[in-house]
């Protein structure tokens, strides 16, 4: 009984020995990053209106022109426009005091910042000339965005992932070896510039010129740049 306990226990510090061994043998393999970039032109324009509300009479502070009314033709450019009234939201509300040089009661005045998303530029201007450009405070580019980022972003990953795979793949094979099985991929890093350059030329319609032919926005943008790196390890037979 003790001789096979014995044996038993030689056995199993033998395999455990070999099994140590094994473990301990490293494994031959190659790492190598990946890289893509694509650039797309965008097609959503995210563009912030700032309506405020003011006076006609600014000197006696009389006539004001109310928020709602400002909106009113907001909305009712954009519709005639044909976008839909949900590309139009309310990004914020404000007020301030203005103070009259008669030292009149101040006179609270209401101004509203919206959000109006554009597939095209070309009718920005169009659509502000329809609003009044005394009750328009200011307009800016708040972002741009494209449509189908989600989409073009699984196509560069895996165009980095076949990128990483060639330069892994010329490689071994230029020392006489053979790629094998892929052991870790690992996302190191994530490109997405959307930079915006434009310059305008806005031609706000004054009250007297409304309705007035506008010309369209003279706007120029860069496109939107995609890119990934992709670090891939693979074994070499």
């Amino acid at each position: 009984m003790k001789k096979l306990l014995l044996i038993a226990a030689t056995l199993f510090a033998t395999s455990s020995t070999f099994a140590q061994n094994v473990e301990k043998e490293p494994v031959r393999k190659i790492e190598v990053t990946g890289t893509s970039e694509v650039e797309v032109d965008p097609d959503e324009f995210y563009i912030g209106i700032t309506l405020r509300e003011f006076f006609k009479d600014e000197k006696n502070q009389k006539d004001k022109v109310s928020i709602d009314v400002l909106e009113k033709q907001l909305i009712e450019s954009v519709k005639a426009a044909g976008i839909a009234k949900e590309d139009l939201t309310i990004g914020g509300v404000n007020g301030f005091q203005t103070y009259s040089p008669k030292k009149k009661p101040a006179q609270f005045l209401e101004s509203k910042q919206y959000i109006l998303k554009l597939s095209k530029l070309y009718n920005l201007d169009v659509i502000l000339s329809k609003v009044d450009s005394r009750g328009v405070n200011n307009t800016y580019m708040n972002r741009v965005e494209y449509s189908k980022k989600e989409q073009i972003k699984k196509e560069v990953k895996i165009k980095a992932l076949l990128d990483a795979k060639e330069k892994a793949k010329y490689l071994v094979e230029a020392l006489g070896g053979k790629l094998g099985d892929v052991l870790i991929i690992q996302e190191i890093e994530e490109g997405y510039a959307a930079p915006v350059m434009y310059r305008s030329q806005m031609m706000m319609a004054k009250t007297e010129a409304a309705g007035a032919d506008v010309a369209p926005s003279d706007l120029e943008y860069q496109k939107i740049k995609i890119s990934y790196k992709m670090q891939v390890a693979f074994r070499i037979q």
